[in-house]
């Protein structure tokens, strides 16, 4: 008799603490990244300053794969002329890695991430942490003077590959 109930008694401990187990891909860890892994990233240096024009000739990847330069002006308020520059898509394990530039009196004024991994929960859980990273360290560095992310080693690399190519194609 007391084997019986050590026995139903384990089995029960046992399916609790199946049922019980909370893996990474469960909806609530992976509903926050991934509502702010659909649209691109972008960044900008201007702080408290509203614009009053619009950019011409917005650009967009190409759903097709493949890479594209794209270069716009436009000018707020008739002072400053800024071009916006698409790097190469660099193609990472994960995932292809596209950076595009805006750049303005020869300076970066926004920085906005195309195209990257996120086919997955992981891959949004990773790049909705170290996007904004690189883009606020590329704003401060005004260059491809960063540092990688701890834990987005692949991303990073792919990030600095295409930022080095729409940097190259800016001309800075």
């Amino acid at each position: 008799m007391k084997r019986i109930v050590l026995w139903v008694m384990s089995t029960v401990t046992a399916l609790v603490l199946l049922f019980g187990y909370h893996t990474s891909t469960s909806s609530q860890a992976s509903a926050g990244a991934e509502s702010s892994a659909v649209a691109p990233v972008t960044g900008s240096s201007d702080t408290g300053t509203t614009s009053s024009g619009s950019t011409a000739g917005a650009t967009s990847a190409p759903s097709d794969g493949s890479s594209s330069s794209s270069s716009s002006t436009s000018s707020s308020s008739g002072t400053a002329a800024s071009t916006t520059v698409t790097g190469d898509a660099a193609d990472t394990r994960w995932g292809p890695v596209q950076v595009q530039l805006t750049v303005s009196n020869g300076s970066i004024t926004d920085v906005s991430v195309v195209e990257y991994p996120d086919n997955n929960g992981k891959d949004q859980q990773i790049n909705t942490r170290a996007l904004p990273i690189l883009i606020q360290e590329t704003l401060d560095a005004q260059g491809d003077s960063i540092d990688a992310v701890s834990g987005a080693t692949v991303t990073s690399d792919g990030y600095l590959e295409s930022l080095q190519s729409a940097l190259d194609k800016a001309g800075l």
